[in-house]
């Protein structure tokens, strides 16, 4: 896969098939349920996760930057939504390995990108977790009293993330896969950083059910909290269900029985059915727009690449001192072409 780029072109057009027979198999529910949609609504929540999964290729580039391998904004997001395409064929690895050999294409060392994608996945699951058991007892505390076992992994989860825990962690198992350990840990500041534009993109992915729930249910606002807390319950959980292609399947059930204790089953599965159509939309959109950015990556990249270069020499000149002047050069006797002559 890494030295053709037709097995890469093949592999693309496998996962492509995989999104629209998954669209396809769904179409007859989906058919209804879009059909009581407005198009506007459709499209603001498409703009809101749209919004959410840049939020989430931000806190993944603010974790790669610091542990050592800063990319251009158009770089990260060429790497990190191509190899979202992965995530619709069974098994986490294609998407995984795919994020990994396509930062590598960037000069990303593979244990860091490895090390990126893992940090950043936990990070997402430990946000979203925290969010669902802030947000839900609220508004649906039966939900908490249903996955209260998953919500409880959020304090195992919070401390393996704490940076020194976490550096030990990840050479532990670089080490095992016997791979060189990592030229620096995660710093705190890193570590918030990616915080931040997680809980940015969770709240966006909640707007986008929100928007939905409004629209299917007629509701009112109150219903955000509800929206925020149930999609980032049942997204989190599904991550976990790595057999799954992209979660269907396992998302749409934990977002039902979210929505359930306010919502009745049928605008329940309505709003779970146009929320996978809206996000496999996205993904499409952003795929897209990926491949589309390819030039203008590598030459970011390029350019990126060269600034450092160019600033390592100029470093490495300052540190040598200032340019003796002519009394210098004088006491420091003859040039090497003065003695060659």
């Amino acid at each position: 896969m890494r030295a053709s780029r037709w097995v890469r072109t093949v592999l693309l057009l496998v996962i492509l098939a995989f999104c629209c027979y998954g669209l396809a198999a769904a179409w007859p529910q989906v058919h209804p349920a879009l059909s009581q949609l407005r198009w506007y609504y459709i499209a603001a929540s498409l703009a809101a996760a749209m919004a959410g999964s840049a939020c989430m290729m931000l806190a993944w580039r603010a974790l790669l930057a610091d542990l050592g391998s800063e990319l251009p904004v158009a770089v990260a997001a060429r790497v990190t939504f191509v190899a979202q395409l992965g995530k619709y064929l069974p098994g986490a690895v294609w998407s995984f390995a795919a994020h990994v050999e396509l930062g590598h294409d960037f000069q990303v060392p593979r244990r860091r990108g490895a090390a990126s994608v893992v940090v950043a996945l936990a990070i997402s699951v430990a946000v979203g977790l925290l969010i669902a058991a802030a947000a839900l007892p609220l508004s649906s505390p039966d939900v908490v009293r249903r996955y209260l076992p998953a919500l409880a992994l959020v304090p195992v989860i919070v401390v393996c993330l704490v940076p020194p825990i976490l550096h030990r962690i990840l050479n532990l198992a670089l080490r095992i896969i016997r791979q060189e350990p990592l030229e620096r840990p995660l710093t705190w500041r890193g570590l918030g950083i990616a915080l931040g534009w997680n809980v940015i993109g969770w709240s966006l992915y909640g707007v986008q059910v929100w928007l939905l729930i409004t629209d299917v249910a007629r509701d009112g606002t109150h219903s955000m909290l509800l929206a925020v807390g149930a999609y980032a319950l049942a997204f989190s959980l599904a991550l976990v269900l790595v057999v799954f292609p992209g979660g269907i399947g396992a998302r749409e059930l934990i977002l039902v029985a979210a929505l359930e204790p306010v919502l009745a089953h049928g605008p329940a599965l309505a709003v779970a059915l146009a929320t996978r159509v809206v996000t496999t939309a996205c993904d499409l959109a952003w795929g897209g727009l990926a491949m589309a950015l390819g030039r203008s990556a590598r030459v970011a990249a390029a350019d990126t690449g060269a600034a450092r270069r160019q600033g390592g020499r100029h470093r490495k000149d300052s540190s040598r001192g200032p340019a003796p002047g002519p009394a210098d050069a004088a006491s420091q006797g003859p040039s090497v072409p003065e003695v060659a002559a």
